[in-house]
């Protein structure tokens, strides 16, 4: 199979799952090296498809119905992460990624997609079973996330929830 038919094939995989499928996955399901996948996934990224990475595996992301995202900058101790996480996705909010500035590095940033408490639950468990330093940690707790939502009222409740606990930075 050449290169554009397994990229070809790989897009199909992954648009017809509905959770994240890992790197091994897909490099046993197409016969090639984990290193394979990794620089198809760049070049498919390159040709405007829009695929996560996640502690999961990586998923397609489709907006399925309008949406709308705003930046939220927190501050919270380690032992916070999950009733923060949740209070985000009980409040109807999805959340897309965590950012922490850096003074050295800038801006270091990963996709997250915790949908409900079970993504929750399976990061923090993550986190701690693989003792995962949090990128909160390299800026004192400091950290911001893409949050999104059906509508921009559900954004204003989550962020209201967090001022609540002291976790949202204005």
């Amino acid at each position: 199979m050449d290169g554009n038919t397994r990229r070809e094939k790989l897009i199909e995989i992954i648009k017809n799952r509905k959770e994240p499928i890992t790197g091994g996955e897909l490099s046993q399901i197409l016969g090639v090296s984990r290193q394979v996948i990794v620089q198809d996934i760049a070049l498919l990224r390159a040709a405007d498809y829009d695929i996560i990475s996640t502690t999961k595996g990586y998923l397609l992301y489709q907006h399925n119905e309008p949406t709308y995202t705003r930046v939220i900058n927190v501050k919270h101790s380690t032992d916070e992460i999950e009733d923060e996480l949740c209070t985000i996705v009980d409040n109807g909010g999805k959340i897309l990624d965590v950012h922490v500035i850096h003074e050295i590095y800038g801006r270091i940033v990963t996709d997250l997609i915790i949908r409900n408490r079970s993504d929750v639950y399976d990061f923090v468990k993550q986190v701690k079973e693989k003792k995962i330093v949090p990128l909160k940690e390299l800026t004192a707790g400091t950290h911001s996330h893409t949050i999104e939502a059906n509508s921009e009222e559900i954004l204003d409740r989550i962020e209201e929830s967090l001022r609540k606990k002291n976790y949202l930075i204005d």
